[in-house]
């Protein structure tokens, strides 16, 4: 059913983007809006589905991300780890009625720890399926639950999730710090600082509210809150994500706009950087997802 096309779907939780493929795999419409699984009301994702179809035809739909969990239209199981893009396609969720299928997310176990992915495992292997990051790498996918994956022949071997961005936009909007953290957050000098402090092994509670400390004893000015704090909790990321890796060399795929504060504090950690764009990653995933499933 992809041979004459499909259109691509990473939906989120809070966002949507959506990409008409044609017959030779080429990207010619795409859109994205605020229509997250999150925004999609009980029984109502046939019709957001229909609204996809409005706005770029009536095709196939291959979708990933947060979709395929169990708070979006239909759940599609974890794969364990180790897995490649063929894993992917053998365990996709088809609903037939709708010309749609889902791709799983990925799990990992080991001892005590436990993870999972929803959507970034499609960015993954579509980057590694390009050319775009190196069969055996470490990637750094910055987000609202920021992963560090280990790939080795362009399989994802393990991950470990941190939840940075959860933590910034809480702090931001619910916490004694909320006053402070209005500013657009630079990768400058006070963002640099906070990455250095991250780094340490000091309390990272105990680093978060110096901040308002700071601020409020002349310390730091106000202006810098931000930026200081996202380098913080950045640091403490890095430090955590880093920990028995020895690839000297790393990819940090996704949006611009994060993407470029973690290759600043990884500057800061002494170690090398690479941007990968997320968005030709996801497009490139889900074509390989495509090729693999005809």
């Amino acid at each position: 059913m992809w041979s004459g096309g499909y259109i691509a779907v990473d939906w989120g939780t809070t966002n949507r983007r959506a990409y008409r493929i044609g017959p030779d795999g080429g990207c010619d419409a795409e859109f994205e809006d605020e229509k997250g699984i999150l925004s999609v009301k009980s029984g109502g994702f046939p019709r957001a589905v229909a609204e996809i179809r409005a706005r770029l035809g009536d095709q196939p739909l291959m979708m990933g991300g947060m979709v395929g969990s169990n708070r979006g239209w239909v759940e599609a199981p974890y794969v364990p780890c180790p897995a490649g893009p063929e894993t992917l396609a053998e365990h996709l969720v088809v609903i037939d009625a709708e010309r749609a299928a889902i791709v799983p997310g990925l799990s990992y176990l080991d001892g005590n720890r436990a993870d999972v992915m929803r959507g970034e495992e499609v960015q993954l292997f579509g980057a590694a399926a390009t050319d775009l990051v190196p069969a055996d790498c470490l990637v750094c996918h910055p987000g609202t639950h920021n992963k560090w994956v280990q790939l080795a022949g362009g399989r994802v071997t393990s991950f470990r999730t941190v939840m940075t961005g959860e933590l910034f936009n809480l702090l931001r909007e619910r916490s004694i710090l909320s006053d402070l953290l209005v500013e657009d957050v630079v990768p400058g000098a006070a963002f640099r600082d906070g990455v250095r402090r991250g780094l340490s092994r000091e309390s990272l509670s105990a680093q978060l509210f110096s901040v308002r400390a700071e601020v409020l004893l002349g310390q730091r000015p106000r202006s810098e809150a931000a930026s200081f704090t996202s380098g913080l909790l950045i640091g403490d990321d890095i430090r955590a994500g880093l920990a028995d890796v020895d690839h000297r060399q790393i990819i940090v795929m996704g949006r611009p706009e994060l993407t470029q504060l973690y290759v600043a504090a990884l500057e800061e950690a002494g170690r090398s950087a690479r941007e990968v764009d997320g968005e030709r990653a996801f497009i490139a995933g889900i074509r390989e997802i495509v090729r693999q499933v005809r």
